[in-house]
């Protein structure tokens, strides 16, 4: 607390009127931060608002949320290790920690999954490509090539602006869903002479989510509960959860209306104005439109995923503290190791694969890069696709492996545990003649003990080199 008064003595050496009068301030310094300016290159200085591009600190970069998500991406925890950490104990063993009876039936429910045959791990794995890629089927291929193709910069922004929208149509269940979880916190974390008429306004939208009347919902957001809570925050001075929680509302209030109906439409017929598109897409019109988007296959997946909703459903009871404290630490690593990797900015396919093979356990992270050309040296009309697999089987260890298919020509790379050492020859050998077996000509496969595991910067430079990703800038 400042001395206003100056009623007591000072300590000898640290009167901080004292010091600090008169300072001289040498050329150059350091403490004095410079006015940022876009246009010249400044010395460097204290500020701390910018870091540089290549630190691993775990500080948050405020300059730009790309060079954030690749922190974030060298620092993500293993999620094969925590998978396998958690499941390959089994039920038995993780219910004597302490976990409730409800949360050992749903993990019981999960674990029932995992057993798969040929059959099944196809259905399972075409599940999992279906609901990763969102722009699938016949017209985002059409728009993708005329994007490719466009001379516009004006046809590229309605692409993507028609794009955008369709992401936040299908996107609307789980919007709803973030609305009324984030209005009920809200509504805990404000005063109940607060709380009890949003909590009124939360009943009148829930009604309105479901009878599906979604401008009646947008009115109500847009006119009753933002100005509500705008009034809060203005009358209180809460500059805590409650206004965080606004900053949340706002967006999903955005994204609700900009993905509805209408303007999905809207954003579709101006793409048709184009003569590169009009031949293609002048016969969709509304209702063919709208049908053919609630009928591609990640909608279809979406709505019918068991494994990746008794998933989500045992990951939320853990995060909840419901198998006790190591549960919810190893469930942390795997959500915040899923997240980084469904990054907006992740521009691979990234798929999880957990199973249990002829009686063991396999836990398997699948990434894929269809379009790899710039990562080799082949000629451009072959299109080269690069995948990586990291592999924990039960018993054997924990295998890396990189494949890289140009047109009919393959190569692959394994890293083994040391165990499996001793073998390489033979695994080569069975990998050369299972790649011909199925038409395909094996032009290096090289199998050796596992030195350390392949980063995904070295399979898939393109990341870090951002040459497939905006760099935002806050």
């Amino acid at each position: 607390m400042p001395d206003l008064l100056g009623i007591t003595n000072p300590v000898p050496g640290f009167d901080s009127t004292a010091n600090n009068r008169n300072l001289p301030i040498p050329p150059g310094s350091t403490q004095i931060q410079n006015v940022p300016d876009p246009s010249r290159v400044n010395r460097s200085d204290g500020r701390t608002e910018q870091q540089d591009a290549g630190t691993e600190s775990s500080v948050p970069r405020f300059d730009s949320n790309f060079q954030t998500f690749l922190q974030r991406l060298r620092e993500a925890p293993d999620l094969v290790a925590e998978f396998s950490r958690f499941l390959s104990g089994r039920t038995g063993t993780v219910v004597s920690s302490g976990m409730g009876a409800g949360i050992a039936e749903e993990l019981s429910r999960f674990m029932q999954m995992l057993p798969m045959d040929r059959s099944e791990f196809l259905r399972f794995l075409t599940s999992q490509i279906d609901t990763g890629t969102r722009f699938n089927g016949p017209l985002f291929s059409v728009l993708r090539n005329a994007y490719q193709n466009a001379n516009s910069e004006g046809m590229r922004a309605d692409i993507l602006q028609f794009l955008k929208r369709y992401s936040d149509y299908s996107s609307s269940t789980h919007i709803e869903g973030n609305l009324l979880r984030n209005l009920n916190l809200m509504a805990r974390a404000i005063p109940a002479s607060w709380g009890n008429d949003l909590m009124n306004l939360i009943a009148q939208l829930q009604n309105g989510i479901t009878a599906g009347d979604r401008t009646g919902n947008l009115k109500l957001l847009q006119g009753e509960i933002l100005p509500y809570m705008s009034e809060y925050v203005g009358r209180t001075h809460d500059l805590g959860r409650a206004r965080g929680f606004m900053t949340l509302l706002s967006l999903d209030i955005s994204r609700y209306e900009n993905g509805t109906e209408a303007n999905l439409i809207q954003a579709f017929n101006q793409l048709k104005n184009y003569t590169l598109l009009r031949d293609k897409l002048g016969n969709l019109d509304k209702r063919a439109l709208l049908n053919l988007l609630q009928n591609t296959g990640f909608a279809r997946a979406a709505q019918v995923n068991p494994f990746a909703n008794q998933l989500a459903a045992i990951s939320e009871h853990m995060l909840r503290g419901g198998g006790g404290m190591e549960t919810q630490q190893v469930f942390q690593e795997v959500i915040s190791s899923l997240l980084v990797n469904e990054s907006v900015y992740m521009t691979v396919n990234h798929f999880v694969i957990p199973m249990e093979w002829d009686g063991k356990l396999m836990f398997s992270e699948l990434w894929v890069d269809p379009d790899a050309e710039s990562n080799t040296g082949g000629s451009e009309k072959e299109k080269t696709m690069r995948f990586l697999f990291k592999l924990d089987i039960q018993s054997l260890g924990f295998f890396d492996m990189v494949l890289t298919c140009r047109g009919e020509t393959v190569d692959l790379q394994i890293q083994c545990p040391e165990k499996m050492a001793p073998f390489t020859g033979v695994v080569e050998n069975h990998l050369t003649r299972i790649l011909k077996e199925n038409g395909l000509q094996a032009r290096a496969v090289r199998v050796k003990k596992m030195e350390r595991p392949f980063e995904i910067s070295e399979v898939f430079p393109k990341i870090f080199e951002g040459k497939d990703s905006v760099n935002v800038k806050v």
